[in-house]
C-alpha cells in the first residue's frame, strides 16, 4: 500500500457499527489513502440481523470493488458471519479477468482470503479490520497493520509473551508459505485444502474446547494437515481455560511430526499481528516466532 492509494471497504459479513466504521475510516484516511465505503456496506438484512444486507448485495459490493480499476486495495470491514455465503454467488470468471489486488481481513473473512488466494492469486493479509475496535481503538494493532502494508520490505515477526512449542515433541523449524486463519471458517471450506508444505495459522474465538476439537478433527479428516510444514497457533479468546484448549490441541496436533508453536499474538486479541498470507515464512517453534520475509501487498 502507498500514500494516495484507494481503499474500498466492503461488508461481506455482519453489519457495521456506524460509530466504529466512522472512527476506522477516519484513522485509515489519516494514513494518506482515499477510502470508499461499499454501496450496501451500511445495510442490514431484512430478516437476518446478523448479516449486513442481502447476500446478493454484499456480493455485488465485493465484485464492484474488486473489478474497479481505480481501487488499489479491497478490505473486509468486519467479521461476524456471512462471507462463506458469498462464495457460490461470486462470478469467478469476472473476478479473474482483472489483475489481482490485495484483500485484507480476518475472522469471518478467512473464507474469502483463502478462496481469493487459491482461485485468483490474490495477495491477502490476515489482520485487524477497519470497522472494528481492533483497529479503531487499538493503536498497537493499527501500527502493526500499517507497518505490514506500508513497509513491504520489512519482515513481519510474530511472537508472544508465552510463545513456545505446543508440546515436548513439537519443536523445530519449518519453512513454507503462510495460509489459514480462523479455524471455524476453515472448517466451513474444508474442501479447499492448502498447498502442500504450507505453514498453517489457526486461531478462534468463543468456541468451547469440544467445539474446537470438532473443527480441528474436521480439518484433519479433510486432509488439511496431512502435508503442512508447520502450524502456528494464535489466540483462543473466550474458548475456555487455556490449559484445556492447549491439551486438546496437543492431543490433535502433536502427533503430526511437524513444528507446532503455541501462544503467538494473532487472532482475536489486543495488539494483534497483521500477517501476509501466501507469503514465504519461517516458523521457529523453539523460539516461538513466525517470520514472514516478504509481506504481501
Amino acid at each position: 500500500m502507498r500514500v494516495g492509494d484507494r481503499v474500498a471497504l466492503v461488508a461481506a459479513s455482519g453489519p457495521l457499527p456506524p460509530n466504529v466504521l466512522a472512527a476506522g475510516v477516519a484513522k485509515l484516511a489519516s494514513w494518506g489513502v482515499h477510502v470508499t465505503v461499499g454501496v450496501h456496506a451500511r445495510d442490514r438484512h431484512p430478516q437476518l440481523p446478523y448479516l449486513a444486507g442481502t447476500d446478493a448485495d454484499r456480493a455485488a459490493d465485493l465484485t464492484r470493488a474488486w473489478c474497479d480499476p481505480d481501487v488499489d486495495v479491497v478490505a473486509c470491514a468486519r467479521g461476524g458471519y456471512g462471507s462463506v455465503r458469498l462464495l457460490d454467488l461470486l462470478d469467478w470468471s469476472e473476478l479473474a479477468a482483472v489483475p489481482p489486488k490485495p484483500l485484507l481481513g480476518s475472522s469471518d473473512a478467512t473464507a474469502l482470503l483463502h478462496t481469493f488466494a487459491a482461485r485468483l492469486g490474490a495477495p491477502t493479509v490476515f489482520g485487524p479490520m477497519f470497522a472494528t475496535n481492533a483497529f479503531a481503538t487499538d493503536s498497537v494493532a493499527a501500527a502493526r497493520l500499517h507497518r505490514c502494508l506500508f513497509r513491504p520490505d520489512t519482515p513481519v515477526v510474530v511472537t508472544g509473551p508465552d510463545a513456545e512449542p505446543l508440546a515436548e515433541h513439537t519443536g523445530g523449524v519449518a519453512h513454507g508459505p503462510t495460509t489459514g486463519g480462523n479455524a471455524s471458517l476453515l472448517a466451513m471450506i474444508a474442501d479447499m485444502p492448502p498447498p502442500d508444505g504450507s505453514i498453517l495459522l489457526l486461531e478462534d474465538v468463543n468456541e468451547d474446547p469440544y467445539r474446537l476439537d470438532g473443527l480441528i478433527t474436521r480439518l484433519l479428516r479433510a486432509g488439511w494437515l496431512a502435508e503442512v510444514a508447520g502450524i502456528a497457533l494464535g489466540t483462543w479468546t473466550g474458548c475456555g481455560p487455556p490449559h484445556e484448549v492447549r491439551a486438546m490441541l496437543t492431543d490433535r496436533l502433536a502427533g503430526l511430526g511437524v513444528p507446532v508453536a503455541w501462544g503467538l499474538t494473532f487472532g482475536h486479541c489486543r495488539g494483534q499481528a497483521a500477517i501476509p498470507l501466501s507469503a514465504p515464512a519461517v516458523l521457529d517453534a523453539d523460539a516461538g516466532t513466525l517470520t514472514v520475509r516478504r509481506p504481501a501487498g
